[in-house]
């Protein structure tokens, strides 16, 4: 009986290593297959009926015409901002020395606007400037009191056909008041 056991035992070993190397052998055959069919270039086919025509009458742009059009769109992106740094009053209601210009250079109009720096309150407003005009003294829209006001001018640039904003800059100016 003891032999008889024994024997048993073997079969059921001889089994369980049967069975565990036919699902090694399955398992690995199955990975193979996952990874060739995953890695699998697909093919693409292009199906196109239109065909580039011949050329007829384009030629090649010369060096020059090439480096003109560089230079207009260069020509169009630039802007020169032009104010006087300092802006002298006698008094908050007189004429002062303000001076604005827009460069005929620029080719946009702007508009400037100025503000104190301490509480960002608006005390003048250009109104359109279109490129080679200039403003030689204004009157500023607020009363400030006697003394030196650090402010900023804004630079709003407008495009001339649909006059909507195209982008703005800003430069630091002192407004002196003396009486």
């Amino acid at each position: 009986m003891y032999k008889e056991n024994q024997v048993n035992n073997e079969k059921k070993k001889k089994k369980r290593l049967l069975i565990l190397l036919l699902l090694l052998i399955f398992g690995f055959s199955a990975g193979g297959l996952y990874y060739y069919f995953s890695n699998k270039a697909d093919s693409i086919q292009v199906v196109s009926g239109d065909y580039l025509p011949d050329t007829k009458g384009a030629q090649k742009m010369s060096d020059k015409e090439v480096k003109e059009a560089e230079q207009k769109a260069v020509n169009a992106s630039k802007f020169n901002m032009v104010i006087k740094s300092e802006a002298v009053f006698e008094t908050s209601d007189s004429k002062g020395s303000l001076y604005i210009q827009n460069p005929v250079e620029n080719g946009y109009p702007i508009n400037v606007v100025i503000h104190l720096d301490n509480n960002n309150e608006q005390v003048y407003s250009s109104g359109a400037i279109q490129p080679g005009y200039e403003i030689n003294g204004g009157k500023l829209d607020k009363k400030l009191p006697k003394g030196n006001h650090a402010a900023t001018a804004t630079f709003d640039i407008y495009d001339s056909k649909t006059n909507k904003k195209r982008g703005q800059v800003q430069a630091g100016i002192t407004i002196r008041i003396n009486n």
